[in-house]
């Protein structure tokens, strides 16, 4: 074999191997009736069967609350694992309204979202809170996928590094052991249900800043991913940069067929 076909190799060795590790997760937001999410399990169900998406790519699901159980029964003899939006911070007591990590591993949830930016904006969820959100999470055996990124005001300040070192402090300040059991997904707010995406390059420049911290803190194999308007037609060229594990889909993942082919 000549070095150009080994060279060749080696990269579609590596090409495969990403693939196998990427992680679409799909955001429902508060979208969603019995009747609606019914046939939406269904039709992904019916779709990993006909192998609209790669075997290898695995799929999740971060649903409301009040679901998790519908979700669970219809997803348990699947591939596609399962999760929440939000969790406490606290583990049980007079927290009316809240929902803890002990409750959503009842209902064998694999991962919950914390720190999206729409909680951050809407909810005033500050750094602190969304880290102590991600330790009540493990604490119980559940993934936090720690959500970060900037607002359009702060890309265009020159910001983006700092606010997302900012973001991300008090969750390293966890540990590297806590860390490691993490996923970290970057949103940038402008991106987020707008129809714009950040470019491949624009990503993964963010993606390798957020590596390089992980990686200092002693994690550095923890998978980012990239969420802001993610559909089937971007998806390949965003995972085709070297830091970026997967997706945070949104709108695209009440579409079975789409949401599948992002993993294509």
């Amino acid at each position: 074999m000549s070095q150009t076909d080994s060279s060749t190799t080696k990269s579609q060795d590596a090409a495969s191997q990403k693939l196998k590790a990427l992680l679409v997760m799909g955001n429902w937001k508060m979208n969603g009736s019995l009747a609606a999410n019914a046939k939406l399990l269904a039709d992904l169900r019916t779709g990993l069967a006909e192998g609209v998406a790669e075997a290898s790519a695995h799929f999740a699901v971060c649903v409301p609350a009040p679901y998790l159980a519908q979700v669970a029964e219809a997803l348990k003899a699947t591939e596609i694992t399962w999760g929440a939006q939000d969790v406490s911070a606290r583990d049980a007591g007079a927290y009316t309204g809240e929902v803890s990590a002990a409750m959503l591993k009842d209902f064998a949830c694999t991962w919950v979202l914390v720190g999206h930016s729409e909680r951050r904006s809407m909810h005033a969820e500050g750094d602190e809170l969304v880290a102590e959100k991600a330790k009540a999470a493990l604490i119980r055996g559940v993934t936090p996928v720690v959500c970060v990124g900037e607002s359009l005001a702060e890309r265009d300040a020159g910001q983006v590094h700092e606010v997302i070192a900012k973001q991300l402090a008090p969750v390293i300040a966890l540990g590297a052991e806590s860390l490691r059991q993490m996923v970290v997904a970057y949103e940038p707010v402008w991106a987020i249900g707008t129809g714009r995406t950040a470019t491949p390059e624009q990503a993964q420049e963010v993606h390798a800043g957020i590596r390089q911290a992980l990686s200092a803190a002693g994690a550095p194999d923890v998978k980012v991913l990239y969420g802001g308007s993610v559909k089937s037609s971007n998806a390949a060229s965003l995972f085709a940069m070297p830091d970026i594990d997967g997706a945070l889909v949104g709108g695209a993942s009440l579409m079975a067929d789409e949401f599948l082919r992002i993993g294509a």
